[in-house]
């Protein structure tokens, strides 16, 4: 026991500690009732698991420990092997929690707990946080069952699923440079309490906090968790955001280049969802472009690697850390050093121009984007797509369509009269859950087949398997690799 005490102490340092104990011989929502009301009341979370030997146990006592470890809220569990009040006599937690159903009986812990300062409380019951576990695992859980495969379109271009994974196998050789705005998504899980009785408004109450690592982080996550190198250029404020997305691109094995603006806060986004749906996201932000200063500093560190790249990834949400004279800058860099260029611009709740990328192999706007990239609301998609790729020396354009799919207008690469190709690849996820990630991940994954020899309509078939894998489930996490392989079979 002292060896688990030791521990506690160290990973809970200058933090309040709470304590429950008990069989827990299943993981019930009133257990997950209890675990959430302790948390909440402190910052370390530590749980004691009576072993075997205790009356009307039902499973072992390792099955007990792990189903507690995998608990959103315990920071600390074990079996304990002495009796609880002399663990609680050594350790001296701050707050020591029992079930409200105890709380008008005898409690040992009461006059142990007053000893030495702590306080012992007792569950509140309240019933919403019964479905937080069912809640938090739509961030967790991958639904394939709703991707299907195009067969006609697979027919129609000749795909070959085995050599399409022969591909991705290759994707660990790339040395991929993303460059553009990085975001903080936080997903507040919400339960509802109704209709506010002084105005027509809803009424939450926030029970969890998830964090994600978005805009042009998850371009080069997803990059990396398919076996890519990623180098990443971005420019972050002087905040707590920082840190966090330093944290997620160290997770996730990317190189951070990270230039920091004191005068443009880190992006963070708050989505606010209850019941599997989004009811509020609220944006903080500043959108003015960098300064000169941090621009060629930028371009002073991209020249001494540029040789090196494969692939470049512009990921531009227009909030300032791509402007025009920069994209020129490193476009020409680029061609002199003859890498691939990709580009996306999102103007989902901002303005945006996809057009400002010239002499790219591949861009992948929205309808919207185009049309606002053209001032063109009138005409049909395969002249939209061509009046842009004219307008900006495109060689392959996806324009992506929601649930209609992806128009694609393509380089034939051949000598042919029709140099340009036209053709549609549907959705492929009939009911996603999160459409967020869905552009991110289509770029990077059609961007690195296309780089690695595979057609373009190969490419743009393993980016629509890509999207519809990761709209299956909420929340932007990395595309995994196998998961892909998984669905090309």
């Amino acid at each position: 026991m002292n060896q688990h005490i030791n521990n506690i102490k160290k990973l809970s340092k200058n933090k309040k500690v709470v304590f429950v104990s008990g069989k827990f011989n299943i993981l019930h929502p009133g257990h997950l009732r209890l675990l959430k009301f302790a948390k909440d009341n402190g910052d370390f979370l530590v749980v004691a698991l009576e072993g075997n030997e205790s009356g009307d146990i039902l499973i072992d006592s390792e099955l007990r420990l792990e189903a507690l470890n995998y608990s959103l809220f315990v920071d600390y569990s074990f079996v304990i092997d002495i009796d609880v009040l002399e663990f609680i006599k050594k350790l001296k937690p701050d707050i020591v929690v029992k079930g409200n159903e105890h709380e008008d009986k005898f409690n040992g812990e009461l006059d142990v707990v007053k000893s030495y300062g702590g306080n012992l409380i007792f569950s509140s019951g309240d019933i919403r946080f019964s479905s937080l576990s069912l809640l938090q695992k739509e961030f967790k859980t991958l639904d394939t069952s709703n991707i299907h495969k195009p067969m006609d379109y697979i027919k129609r271009n000749n795909i070959d699923s085995k050599k399409l994974i022969k591909t991705l196998d290759t994707f660990s050789k790339l040395n991929v440079l993303v460059i553009g705005d990085t975001i903080v998504d936080e997903y507040k899980t919400c339960e509802p309490l109704g209709m506010s009785q002084e105005d027509p408004t809803i009424v939450v109450t926030p029970i969890s906090s998830d964090i994600f690592l978005g805009g042009a982080g998850i371009v080069a996550a997803h990059a990396s968790s398919l076996g890519a190198n990623v180098d990443f250029i971005t420019v972050l404020g002087d905040d707590e955001n920082t840190k966090i997305v330093q944290e997620k691109l160290d997770a996730y094995n990317i190189n951070g280049y990270i230039y920091k603006d004191s005068t443009r806060p880190t992006t963070l986004k708050q989505r606010f969802r209850a019941n599997g749906k989004t009811l509020l996201r609220v944006n903080h932000l500043k959108q003015h472009h960098i300064n000169k200063d941090i621009q060629n500093e930028i371009m002073s560190d991209l020249e001494k690697t540029i040789k090196e790249k494969d692939l470049i990834v512009f990921s531009d949400f227009s909030y300032g850390c791509l402007p025009q004279s920069l994209i020129n800058n490193i476009t020409n860099l680029a061609l002199q050093n003859n890498i691939m260029m990709v580009a996306d611009s999102q103007s989902s709740s901002q303005t945006g121009d996809i057009s400002k990328f010239y002499n790219m192999t591949l861009v992948t706007p929205t309808e919207r984007e185009a049309r606002l990239a053209l001032n063109d609301f009138e005409s049909g998609l395969i002249i939209l797509a061509e009046k842009l790729r004219q307008k900006s020396k495109i060689k392959n354009i996806f324009i992506t369509l929601g649930s209609e799919g992806v128009l694609i207008h393509a380089d034939k690469n051949d000598n042919s009269k029709d140099k340009w190709f036209t053709d549609q690849i549907p959705a492929l996820n009939s009911s996603p859950k999160d459409v967020s990630g869905a552009g991110d991940s289509l770029l990077i994954s059609s961007s690195m087949a296309i780089v690695s020899g595979l057609s373009v309509f190969e490419s743009i078939y393993i980016g629509s398997l890509a999207a519809a894998t990761q709209v299956g489930r909420v929340g932007n996490l990395p595309l995994n690799i196998e998961e892909l392989k998984k669905e090309l079979l």
